[in-house]
């Protein structure tokens, strides 16, 4: 019978599976532990339609009064379900031109939606509401539910909700986006940006798929359109770099454009001798060879976007007594502070205002001076101070034909001083420079490929950082790029921005992680809203670095972040909303908190956060002052809240999980559709690992916490595996340390071994197993875990 047992139980022993990047560490075999597929075919399977004016997705009308010239044509893919779901929708003009604007119908009544659309040029932020009419220009993605019946919100309809997905497109040099009119009509803008490329009709320009599971919906979406349309690729299908799973520090907010050698080093030198080493390090702006050529001190304030680049090597400022170049500063930094991988700063067009045409360094890739002409959805919503200066006083462009060019050499003189890769900015001012050049699609892509293609070229590992790269052109043109800024920086002097910022990003990664890792920016460590950003970071997927200056660190929070080797606990998704947080507004409604759910290899996680009265939405402007207030909110958490829970549950799981509170350590036993209150107050929150509770041996029920002083504790998880034989069962783990081990045990055992030496633990009531994992200087932080159980 033990050994019965022991078959049993080893088939949920394998580590599940992770996303399967290309080279990525976190890959893994195909998971043992899968449920069946249903056998059911829901309504929202049902084909797209278009009949007698109106527009069905799952059997439900979308859009009525849809106009004559509003085509519909499948999605073309080889899966017989999906392109059965799967359509583009198109129109067709009367006379060609470079934009066009469609009607496509009325939005049917009992659709809710979530936008993320560009409240200015640079980036998205989301919006939600009821009716086509509220639909925000340079809407770029729109996700609507449907719910059987008046439950909408209810747990009880959870299996009547059907979700459509608008995805508009690139499409044959043109560029869709959505927007609604005072009419109550759902638009969409079809345009080029270029006069010369014109065209009458837009075949494929808005993608249009349905499902029951939002999450599934999209990543399905994703796949079947970067399969289609061969510019882009998914995240799966992408090497990912090294530096995500590394601490690291960015020298904006610590120096601004002010950065040198000895502050750099002043910064690395007390967060390792505070316990939180950066492995990577972002040289941001402030190191380059820039001129602005405009000497009247009143356009100062203006030309600050105009300047311009005028050499490809490192300025002054890194040149002198205190290091005799960029190459000494880098080996140096490496060999005395540990980091692994320096990224440098630059922007897309070379610098803010491009590059300057006259310089000896730039004559070579034929640089002209151009005025960005910006599209009427560029400024619907917010003008941006940047791109008033540019339109003002001109970008220097690199001529399309030499940007490979431009690029290799930059980056083969910075990977031959030590640089690993780059974060790269200003990327969507492309779009506006498209007149003359073939259009806002073609001339980015060109500089996108050149990008990658000098990335590989000169980088190992895929090292680069898309920043300002929020359209649609960009995100569509990604083959490559792996990471991408998932909203506005981080403004540590803007009190009423902080709310917002986690709000942006959790809802855009819903978009962005299926073609990128989304970087939730830096923040600091110190600053009244640490804490706040620093739990949302632990949940995000992507990197976590600050940006503090040197000696002004809480290492109380790093050291919740980072272990001492510098490493962090990553969690395996994009952290996106909880599907009943997708259509509430977390900031301004009162009411709601934001709830943001990930996957952990053996437990899921849930960030629990009060957004509301802390700020308001920077969109549309409004012209009274804000004054934050205090609001007190009780809401629900479920296990199930954690929409892919099953994928590392066992096979044979009942439902049952244990529930971890991070801030008041509670231990809860949950099925997976029980509810737990949690109340917060403004800008505070709550982290809760969910961790699927194992039957070994029949008797031991076991779910593995991970690092309780952590906040994504789960993340330290290796491997879970058990033996039995006649006279015990023994759990086995692997996990990283130093920390406190926590895990959740319906008995108590018998003893507990850390790297074969037993070790003291600890055993409450509600079965809260702890001990401590000590530090071992060794390189290898993985500490091998045995917990035995005697048998009765």
């Amino acid at each position: 019978m033990a050994m019965t047992r022991l078959m049993l139980t080893s088939r949920c022993s394998l580590r599940p599976s992770s996303p399967q990047y290309k080279n990525s560490p976190h890959a893994s075999p195909a998971a043992q532990c899968r449920q069946p597929p249903s056998t059911v075919t829901p309504p929202s399977r049902k084909m797209a339609q278009l009949e007698h004016g109106s527009l069905l997705v799952g059997g439900r009308e979308l859009l009525a009064r849809v106009p004559p010239n509003v085509s519909l044509r499948p999605a073309g893919v080889k899966d017989a379900d999906t392109a059965l779901r799967a359509a583009f929708v198109g129109a067709k003009a009367d006379a060609p031109s470079s934009r066009h604007v469609f009607s496509i119908g009325t939005l049917v009544k009992g659709w809710r939606w979530l936008s993320l659309f560009r409240f200015k040029i640079w980036w998205m932020v989301p919006a939600t509401g009821a009716g086509a009419a509220g639909v925000p220009a340079e809407t770029q993605m729109l996700l609507l539910e449907s719910r059987s019946g008046d439950e909408a919100g209810s747990a009880e309809a959870e299996g009547s909700a059907m979700y459509a997905l608008m995805l508009p497109v690139l499409d044959s040099g043109f560029r869709a986006s959505l927007q609604g009119s005072p009419e109550d009509e759902l638009q969409f803008c079809f345009e080029s940006g270029d006069p010369k490329v014109q065209t009458m009709e837009a075949d494929d320009a808005v993608f249009i798929n349905s499902g029951d599971n939002p999450f599934k919906l999209m990543k399905e979406s994703i796949k079947m359109l970067s399969k289609i349309k061969g510019t882009f690729n998914h995240i799966e299908d992408k090497e990912i770099p090294p530096i995500l799973d590394w601490f690291g520090w960015c020298t904006w907010d610590a120096f601004y454009k002010a950065v040198n050698p000895v502050g750099i080093e002043e910064g690395l030198k007390s967060l390792c001798e505070g316990g939180a080493p950066p492995r990577f390090l972002i040289i941001d702006d402030g190191w380059q060879e820039t001129i602005n050529e405009f000497d009247d001190e009143a356009l100062l304030e203006q030309t600050v976007f105009a300047e311009r680049l005028i050499d490809l090597k490192e300025n002054h400022k890194f040149r002198g007594e205190a290091c005799k170049n960029l190459g000494n500063l880098i080996k140096k930094i490496k060999e005395t502070h540990g980091v692994k991988y320096v990224y440098m700063w630059h922007a897309l067009p070379g610098y803010w205002g491009g590059v300057l045409a006259t310089s000896d360094v730039m004559k070579k890739y034929n640089p002209k001076l151009v005025y960005p002409v910006q599209s009427p959805g560029n400024v619907a919503n917010l003008r941006d101070i940047a791109m008033d200066s540019l339109e003002k006083f001109g970008l220097g462009i690199i001529d399309p034909a030499n940007i490979y060019e431009f690029y290799n050499d930059q980056h083969s003189y910075l990977s031959s001083v030590g640089v690993d890769g780059v974060k790269v900015d200003v990327q969507n001012v492309l779009e506006t420079l498209g007149r003359g050049l073939g259009g806002r699609v073609a001339l980015t892509r060109k500089y996108q490929q050149a990008l990658e293609e000098s990335v590989t070229q000169n980088f190992k590992r895929n090292n680069l950082i898309c920043c300002m790269s929020h359209n649609s052109d960009s995100i569509f043109s990604a083959l490559k790029s792996a990471v991408a800024r998932a909203s506005e920086d981080f403004m540590p002097q803007e009190p009423t921005r902080q709310t917002l910022h986690i709000a942006s990003v959790a809802f855009n990664s819903f978009l962005l992680g299926e073609i990128f890792i989304p970087d939730w920016d830096m923040f600091h460590s110190k600053h009244e809203s640490a804490e706040f950003h620093g739990a949302a970071r632990a949940l995000s997927g992507g990197g976590v670095y600050v940006s503090d200056k040197p000696g002004v660190h809480n290492f109380n929070i790093l050291k919740k972040l980072v272990l001492p080797d510098g490493s962090i606990l990553r969690a395996r998704y994009a952290g996106r909303p909880t599907r009943d947080c997708l259509f509430n507004d977390p900031v301004m409604d009162g009411k709601s908190l934001l709830k943001i759910w990930n996957l952990n290899n053996f437990s899921g996680v849930i960030g629990v956060f009060n957004c509301q009265g802390a700020g308001q939405w920077v969109w549309p402007v409004k012209e009274i002052a804000y004054a934050p207030t205090n609001i007190d909110i009780t809401g629900h958490l479920l296990p199930s809240d954690v929409d892919s829970l099953e994928e590392i549950a066992c096979g044979n799981w009942n439902g049952e999980t244990a529930v971890y509170a991070f801030n008041s350590c509670c231990l809860s036993r949950l099925q997976k559709h029980q509810s737990l209150e949690v109340s917060l107050s403004t800008m505070t929150f709550e982290i809760y690992t969910i961790s699927p509770i194992r039957v070994f041996s029949e008797a031991v029920q076991f779910a593995p916490l991970g690092l309780i002083n952590m906040f994504n504790s789960g993340g330290a998880l290796d491997d879970v595996s058990s033996t039995a034989d006649s006279s015990a069962s023994t759990v086995h783990i692997k996990c990283r340390g130093p920390g406190r081990f926590g895990a959740y045990s319906a008995t108590r055992p018998e003893l507990c071994r850390v790297d074969e030496e037993e070790v003291e633990f600890s055993y409450t009531e509600d079965g809260l197993l702890a001990f401590d994992l000590p530090y071992r200087s060794s390189h290898n932080n993985l500490r091998h875990i045995e917990v035995l159980y005697r048998a009765s």
